[in-house]
């Protein structure tokens, strides 16, 4: 039986918030948002670049409404976390896998200690997830995508000036000190070694961290876990063949796919608009992770 604690019934759910300190001192506000019972899983999820955790809030609400807890995730450098990218302050993927990640969790299982745990994420969320997956495999019960995929340049259309910017991205940042987003218009105040590593993906399609030793794609490689892949029908930033680059680094995990189009959605079926009105995203995660649930049990009684 979980310990997790119950929020009492409300038209909202409230929302708690839960410190996550870093080895290193980087902190932020984790965002726990509880069901009105007792939950049946813990989804752990992961925003898209320069995108702070509370605005997935009306998802959590979502998912919480079907009987799912969710802890959002604050990057680094966003939100309520208490670094910003700089010259004098940066960071790559190395620390968002290697620290922030493992701090963020940790306040999530303390506050549901003994909920079966499913890790996902939003675009760079998911790509981020995935490789956090592929590093502690035992950990989840699954792994879930929302408008997610490799970004690399030759799974898109119009896929030479997708290239050009991968090229143009990690030059500006060490211009100015970090990628100034919210001027362009593309994720937020990135730090440098973020913009290395992503945009090094984007050349090559291929993921590493500098300064992490391990070799991520064999890391994927290993994963088992059951995957349900939500794909947005008119996502640019996230067509087909960018999720299905991502799915063939995992080739022994168990993806399940869904297209979603703007009928089911109630809102274009693109790379954000989802997030105000997350209804039919919230219901494929949970009954996802509940089909995940069932099959668990029937292995496990047999």
């Amino acid at each position: 039986m979980t310990e997790c604690p119950v929020q009492e019934a409300s038209a909202e759910l409230p929302t708690a918030i839960a410190p996550a300190t870093a080895g290193d001192g980087a902190s932020s506000e984790l965002l726990l948002t509880l069901p009105a019972q007792a939950p049946s899983a813990l989804l752990y999820w992961l925003p898209a670049m320069g995108v702070a955790a509370r605005h997935y809030l009306p998802l959590a609400q979502a998912l919480a409404a079907r009987g799912i807890a969710v802890a959002l995730h604050e990057w680094r450098g966003i939100g309520s976390s208490n670094r910003r990218a700089g010259r004098h302050s940066d960071w790559g993927y190395r620390e968002l896998l290697q620290l922030d990640l493992p701090a963020g969790l940790a306040a999530a299982r303390e506050r549901c200690p003994g909920l079966p745990c499913a890790i996902g994420g939003h675009s760079l969320g998911g790509q981020l997830g995935s490789l956090y997956t592929g590093l502690h495999p035992q950990d989840f019960e699954a792994l879930v995508l929302v408008a997610s995929g490799s970004p690399y340049w030759r799974r898109f259309r119009r896929g030479a000036l997708i290239g050009a910017a991968y090229a143009l991205a990690p030059v500006l940042a060490g211009l100015v000190g970090h990628l100034p987003g919210r001027r362009l218009g593309f994720g937020g105040n990135e730090a440098r070694g973020v913009i290395a590593d992503w945009a090094r993906s984007g050349r090559t399609g291929r993921y590493a961290a500098a300064g992490l030793p391990d070799d991520l794609e064999s890391a994927m490689a290993r994963v088992r876990l059951p995957i349900l892949a939500l794909r947005l029908r008119d996502d640019w930033l996230g067509p087909q063949a960018s999720l299905d680059w991502l799915l063939a680094k995992m080739p022994q995990a168990r993806p399940a796919r869904a297209v979603l189009d703007p009928d089911e959605l109630g809102v274009p079926a693109d790379h954000f608009a989802w997030m105000k009105q997350p209804a039919a995203v919230a219901a494929a995660i949970a009954d996802g992770l509940a089909q995940v649930q069932r099959r668990d049990r029937v292995q496990a009684a047999s």
